[in-house]
């Protein structure tokens, strides 16, 4: 019993602090890229952070960080405007839903989060190119280049796979 409360403990020590990373991450991503002249934000903290969640906590935990994440970065800098910091959660939120949902039926850790990290980006476009439209927020429909979202999206999918394929 003594071992179960001592893993227990040591699962809410590590979600603990992973989460307090995220949030340190988010609310210095500008500072950061200052720092070392790299636009940050194009390497997609947020899915990072949502994907080392996803990893090293618990799903119910990876929910709570899609929805805090946007919402802290909008608290401390009033960026992303409202409207896009709704569509963010609800990308990340998709993205930890259908992740669970594919690793469920097709089993394999790699191919379930490349795809719901893929399906959760054609949500977000498709949201935004229509956000856009009705004037809900401002900017360009894709500000990230696309290659630099494969390199990210391969690289998180790796990363996933190599976590899932070592806790075997």
């Amino acid at each position: 019993m003594n071992e179960l409360a001592l893993t227990s403990s040591k699962m809410k020590i590590r979600t603990l602090l992973i989460d307090f990373l995220a949030l340190l991450f988010i609310a210095f991503a500008p500072a950061l890229s200052h720092l070392v002249a790299l636009p940050i934000y194009m390497l997609e903290p947020m899915r990072i952070m949502l994907i080392i969640s996803i990893a090293h906590t618990s799903r119910k935990n990876s929910y709570i960080i899609a929805l805090l994440l946007p919402l802290f970065s909008f608290i401390i800098s009033a960026h992303p405007s409202v409207f896009k910091t709704l569509l963010i959660s609800a990308e990340l939120l998709l993205n930890v839903f259908l992740f669970s949902l594919l690793l469920k039926y097709i089993k394999n850790v790699f191919v379930s989060v490349l795809s719901s990290i893929i399906l959760s980006k054609i949500f977000y476009y498709t949201t935004k190119f229509g956000m856009l439209n009705l004037g809900l927020i401002n900017g360009e429909l894709i500000s990230t280049p696309i290659y630099l979202q494969v390199i990210v999206t391969l690289l998180l999918s790796g990363y996933l796979f190599l976590f899932y394929k070592k806790e075997k």
